[in-house]
């Protein structure tokens, strides 16, 4: 906290809070089911990068921890927050897609709306569920399907319709580590057996992204859910909750009950894959890096390239290069390291070329 006003919490707070509740001040003992439920799920544009993140969350995680699951149909990947790919628990698919289906239908709208425009929604959904659950179907083979019954529509704009409208899961093979294919789709009810759940009120999805990711402002919870008006869900919550101000004056909402870890509480350095929750969870995202940072972190086609805590903060990128039986993992820190950091990256990075190139005979640790 800011010294002299308790109810002000500084960017170190802030930073040393979201990292205990992102399970990485110290490697969590938590089944890969429960460290899945307690983040919200992980964003999952590629399917390795879960694995990634969960290595270095969880005690002892193996790849078939989560592979188990996906096949088990335990947990699931499928378009949620911010109408993007979400690996989830097969529950929080069913309970947080109603959640998020209206800002999943303004999202449609703003991109497609034109070309749907005079479009009978119903209909697409109807015949949409019927060809996924009949034949599980790439995003293009069901647009071209559609386009067989509506042949004057875009086949993209079909299938983003059902997959906006209807909660489609990618089945396996997609999804587990070393295993390639297409994403193929079929409806969440008729893969997991169960319906979706009735309650479409954010105000549980709202607590949970605060044990997850806070002490938050409303904007941040809006930045990382894609939903709007949050704030009447917040005041409803509000006899639960309680609030703080961060250094510029904005209100923060928290639980009650949760750790507000010291701003001196020395972290571990730790390795994020690409597109972590971490990153894009929070309108103000300076708790975790700063925006100098986030322009080499953050491309313009929209990618979010792996990086490095050191102190809590993304302070460089990493990336594995692979060539037949060798594996090279290259560091690119942004700024000249301390002689204990860099001992420390190599040691953790030594430790993620065993599970991420567990193949390769031969690893190597280098600094650009």
């Amino acid at each position: 906290m800011a010294a002299g006003n308790p109810g002000v919490l500084d960017r170190r707070t802030l930073n040393r809070s979201l990292l205990a509740r992102q399970l990485l001040t110290t490697r969590a003992e938590l089944s890969t089911s429960q460290a899945l439920g307690h983040l919200v799920g992980m964003q999952s544009q590629a399917p390795n990068p879960p694995y990634i993140g969960l290595w270095t969350r969880l005690a002892g995680f193996r790849t078939d921890d989560l592979a188990d699951l996906i096949t088990a149909r335990e947990a699931v990947r499928l378009v949620l927050m911010r109408g993007t790919i979400h690996l989830v628990t097969a529950d929080d698919c069913l309970a947080l897609r109603p959640v998020l289906q209206g800002s999943l239908e303004r999202s449609l709208k703003g991109a497609f709306g034109r070309k749907l425009e005079g479009l009978d929604p119903a209909q697409v959904v109807t015949y949409g569920r019927e060809l996924v659950e009949g034949e599980p179907l790439t995003l293009g083979g069901l647009g071209a399907r559609l386009a067989e019954r509506w042949p004057d529509r875009d086949p993209f704009a079909l299938a983003n319709a059902v997959r906006n409208l209807v909660p489609l899961v990618q089945v396996p093979p997609r999804g587990l580590w070393g295993e390639s294919g297409q994403a193929v789709h079929t409806t969440a009810e008729s893969w997991l057996g169960r319906p979706l759940a009735a309650d479409t009120t954010p105000d549980t999805l709202v607590e949970r992204y605060l044990a997850a990711f806070g002490p938050a402002t409303v904007k941040d919870i809006q930045a990382w859910s894609g939903m709007t008006r949050l704030a009447d869900a917040v005041a409803r919550l509000r006899p639960r909750l309680r609030g703080f101000r961060d250094e510029n004056g904005q209100e923060l909402i928290d639980l009650a009950d949760a750790p507000l870890p010291d701003p001196d509480t020395p972290v571990p350095v730790r390795f994020l894959p690409e597109f972590d929750n971490i990153l894009l969870s929070h309108a103000d995202r300076s708790r975790i890096i700063t925006e100098e940072h986030r322009k080499r972190v953050f491309t313009r086609n929209g990618l979010i390239r792996s990086t490095f805590l050191v102190d809590g903060f993304v302070s460089g990128l990493w990336r594995i290069e692979q060539h037949r039986t060798t594996a090279t993992l290259i560091l690119e820190p942004f700024q000249r390291l301390r002689a204990r950091d860099r001992d420390a990256l190599a040691a953790e990075g030594e430790r993620l070329l065993s599970f991420a190139a567990a193949s390769a005979t031969a690893r190597d640790v280098r600094f650009d």
